[in-house]
């Protein structure tokens, strides 16, 4: 159902940061690794419906309820323990307390989140149809910052730092990349045309790499500008920037 691309995953990151510094993307790239697989961007599948990066128009978005909430149907595999469903319902909570978003377990629907401890943590880009998987290894994803940012990916949102406008605020430093990545990236500049949203850019966001992210040697890769010592990425959830761009996005009232 999905493309994987083959690309070394080995990162310096776990050598060099300690678990209290590692935000979301690092422990993703960390699961991700010892998968055997790799996906664009670390984390994103690919349907073969359309692009993993891009979706025509508005056309992987969930739809919107004539109440004005966005339901996401899901169902959580039996395998997780009750500390994992809680994890992951934290993630859920944390975006639907701000947003019209809400995930509500399924009953009926045919499209929906199919929400499994696969291997490594990963999402399809927006609603691709049928039932969805979305991965959350155990242990190796167990935070509610990367189940955030899994779903996130899942209601359409790319990388912070893939924004089309990304080189006015960061530098990639592309000398300090892993070999196999390198490649991959540069060729394709590893930034999009974007829907912005009209909004700033968010160092803060759950959707951000961090400094280290794909390091051959413990030398940053991505150098905030103009002040390089901005912190970027956290661990913690969706940032308030993150639950406004989702509102917008998806048209919400508040």
């Amino acid at each position: 159902m999905f493309n994987l691309y083959n690309v070394n995953y080995f990162s310096a990151t776990e050598e060099y940061l300690s678990p209290d510094d590692m935000n979301p993307m690092d422990w993703i790239l960390r699961a991700n690794r010892v998968t055997g697989f790799s996906f664009r961007e670390g984390d994103i599948a690919s349907s073969g419906l359309w692009s993993a990066i891009t979706c025509p128009g508005q056309s992987c978005l969930w739809p919107k309820s004539v109440d004005g909430f966005v339901y996401v149907p899901y169902t959580i595999s039996a395998l997780y323990d009750n500390m994992d469903r809680i994890t992951i319902e934290v993630g859920m909570e944390d975006i639907s307390a701000g947003t019209c978003v809400k995930f509500v377990p399924r009953t009926h629907q045919a499209n929906f989140l199919d929400i499994q401890p696969k291997f490594g943590c990963w999402s399809f880009l927006g609603m691709v149809g049928g039932g969805q998987p979305l991965s959350l290894q155990s242990p190796g994803c167990m935070w509610s910052g990367v189940a955030s940012h899994e779903l996130m990916h899942a209601l359409g949102f790319v990388h912070e730092q893939s924004r089309s406008d990304r080189d006015r605020y960061v530098t990639i430093l592309w000398e300090n990349i892993i070999e196999g990545w390198f490649n991959y990236l540069k060729e394709r500049q590893h930034k999009y045309e974007t829907n912005n949203l009209n909004t700033i850019y968010d160092y803060d966001s759950v959707m951000h790499y961090g400094r280290y992210a794909f390091s051959e040697d413990g030398l940053p890769t991505i150098i905030p500008k103009p002040d390089p010592n901005i912190p970027i990425g956290q661990r913690d959830g969706p940032s308030p920037l993150d639950i406004h761009k989702i509102n917008l996005l998806y048209n919400c009232c508040k």
